[in-house]
């Protein structure tokens, strides 16, 4: 027994296969949506933080360790959004001429320092504001390397020293220091 040819009735048609088509784009991008923003709470999940007044009425900032035990959190550079990585072995705010560059920052000429990469030449700026969720500091010297690889910046001691750090478990709190 031989079937019949399909009628042209019977086949998809152009705007059926290109709406099926749009579907499979549309639910596949929404898919990468929700996954990119859950794979991002887990690299950075302190992407909105926000300082609070804390015992003894100073301004603290609890941050969460990430899955690799490092503490990233979102702020601002001179009012331009970045993401910070808190580094106590970091003696300096460190970020890379390519960042530098795209926040117009101006640079000087900054010598040799000695990196875990070995010795780099640097350039330095001053950032007028250096603000992690409320926490803000004025006036902050940085090293601008030319090889720092990403967009994260080091958020180094010279930040750093203007607040308590207590570390508990998965947290880690930034508390100003009253004088």
């Amino acid at each position: 027994m031989t079937r019949p040819d399909p009628r042209a009735a019977d086949l998809p048609t152009r705007l059926g296969k290109g709406m099926m088509i749009g579907a499979w784009a549309a639910g596949l991008g929404l898919l990468w949506f929700l996954f990119h923003g859950v794979i991002e709470g887990e690299r950075n999940p302190n992407r909105h933080p926000e300082a609070e007044v804390g015992a003894g009425g100073a301004l603290q900032l609890v941050l969460e360790r990430n899955r690799a035990g490092h503490y990233l959190a979102d702020g601002r550079i001179d009012g331009h959004r970045v993401t910070f990585l808190l580094d106590t072995g970091a003696t300096m705010v460190a970020l890379s001429l390519e960042l530098a560059r795209r926040l117009d920052l101006p640079l000087r000429p900054g010598g040799q320092v000695r990196t875990a990469n070995g010795v780099v030449s640097t350039w330095s700026t001053v950032l007028r504001s250096v603000d992690v969720g409320g926490l803000e500091v004025s006036d902050v010297r940085a090293l601008v390397l030319p090889n720092l690889p990403g967009d994260e910046v080091l958020l180094g001691m010279n930040y750093l020293k203007h607040f308590e750090i207590l570390q508990r478990g998965e947290a880690l709190t930034l508390r100003r220091i009253v004088d």
